[in-house]
Formats: structure tokens, C-alpha cells, sequence
């Protein structure tokens, strides 16, 4: 398993509490369908609607992540496919749902990338389809940067075929247009052996509303907006819901 996979699955394959709505929008829209996961990763989402029954297209740019997913899949009905979220043309569909976790319209780098989303998706949706996308809630992010010998927040830890894998958040900063979230990367081997990164990602600050106005110029109208709470370990997050 790569060390891409391992960070992934590590610091988002074992997010859960959004799975009960995927699983309701599935059952709504999804039902005799087949339905799009935009930013898969390994399949956390595909994967357990998948196990309910639904037939999945996997989408992702990331081509070792669907690799991955793909050795996941056994005989469940989902078939990974690489792409990019901002421009894509599919053989499959159309499709009934298209659902976006875990933030993925925040890394798009912007209102062109997530307009460019809305028009791909929207020309790929069956009649009476809608598209679900969930961002990170702003009111929720807790701006901080760790110094020596302050507390650190708890890590994410992994053991792997005698590696421990550790992910430390370390920063959580706004910069203009976007919230910087920064950690420390630390491996440790069977034998004692340490290696030490530093990993940095960028999420647009997107609101609700910038969500359905990105929908609205590619001809897709709101429908509501739905809530995922915040857990001890992951902030809220708000779903927004938009149709033909």
C-alpha cells in the first residue's frame, strides 16, 4: 500500500457521521440508478452505499487512490473512474444522484472550479436527479498554531505492517480566500526508524450560498440544505442539495 493511500485513508477513510445521509439521498434519488461519488478517494462513501446495493461510478484525479479503491471493491457494483471534478465526460449514467463528501468543492480552486463542477454534473444527471454537496461549516474552524510546548490536539494513528503512521494537526490559519490546514507527518518503523513531513492543504472558503449560485449558473436550482454536526474530531459540515 503507498504511502498516498495510507495518509488518506488515515486522515479521512474513518469519518463516518455523514454516512446516514448519503444513505437517505440514496434511498430518495438513488433507487434503480446508478450514482455518482465525486472525489472518492479509496471509496469510503462508494463503499458503503455499494454494500446497501446501489450501483457507484467512483470518481477521482487521483489515479493511486482509485487503484485502491478498486482491490476494495470485490463484487459490489462499483466501477472507479479517473477524472477531473471540474471537467468531466462520462460513458455512464445519467445518473440520479451525484453526491460530493468530505469537502472535496472546496479544493477546486475556486468559483470557476466549482462552476465547472455544477455544469459537468448537471449534464450528466437523469431527470429528477439532484446533486448533494457538502462543505466544511466556517463557523465551525478554530484558527491555531502549535508552538513548543503547547498541547498538541489528539493525532490520527495508524499501525501498519509494523510502521506506526501518526498525522498531527499543527496549524489552522485563514490566508485571503482560503483556510490552511497544516500537520506533521511522522513514521515509525519496526527497526526505530523515524521520518518526519509536513503536509499543508488549502480549502476555499465556500458558503451556502456560493454553492447555489454556482448551481444556479449552471441551471440547477437549490433545494435545501442539510446538516452534518461536528464530532470531537471533525467539524460540522453543511449539505447543500440542488436539481434540475
Amino acid at each position: 500500500m503507498s504511502d498516498t493511500v495510507i495518509w488518506h485513508d488515515l486522515e479521512c477513510g474513518r469519518y463516518e457521521r455523514d454516512l446516514p445521509l448519503w444513505l437517505d439521498l440514496a434511498a430518495t434519488y438513488g433507487a434503480g440508478r446508478t450514482i455518482l461519488d465525486v472525489g472518492a478517494g479509496t471509496g469510503r462513501v462508494s463503499l458503503a452505499l455499494g454494500r446497501a446495493g446501489y450501483s457507484m461510478i467512483a470518481l477521482d484525479y487521483d489515479a493511486e487512490l482509485l487503484a485502491e479503491l478498486a482491490l476494495r471493491v470485490g463484487g459490489l457494483p462499483i466501477k472507479p473512474v479517473l477524472g477531473d471534478a471540474r471537467d468531466f465526460k462520462l460513458s455512464e449514467g445519467p445518473f440520479g444522484l451525484c453526491i460530493v463528501p468530505m469537502q472535496t468543492l472546496q479544493l477546486l480552486g475556486g468559483e470557476n472550479g466549482r462552476v465547472g463542477f455544477m455544469r459537468s454534473a448537471r449534464s450528466h444527471l437523469a431527470d429528477g436527479g439532484v446533486v448533494a454537496v457538502a462543505i466544511a461549516d466556517a463557523d465551525d474552524f478554530e484558527e491555531f498554531e502549535w508552538h513548543e510546548g503547547d498541547p498538541y490536539p489528539l493525532p490520527d494513528m495508524l499501525e501498519l505492517d509494523g510502521c506506526l503512521y501518526s498525522s498531527q494537526p499543527t496549524a489552522v490559519r485563514r490566508d485571503g480566500g482560503t483556510f490552511v490546514l497544516e500537520r506533521r507527518r511522522e513514521v515509525v518503523d519496526h527497526t526505530g526508524g523515524h521520518r518526519q513531513d509536513a503536509d499543508r492543504i488549502a480549502l476555499d472558503v465556500v458558503t451556502a450560498s456560493d454553492v447555489e449560485e454556482a448551481g444556479l449558473r449552471a441551471g440547477l436550482k437549490p433545494l435545501a440544505i442539510q446538516e452534518v454536526p461536528p464530532t470531537g474530531e471533525h467539524i460540522g459540515s453543511e449539505v447543500v442539495i440542488l436539481g434540475l
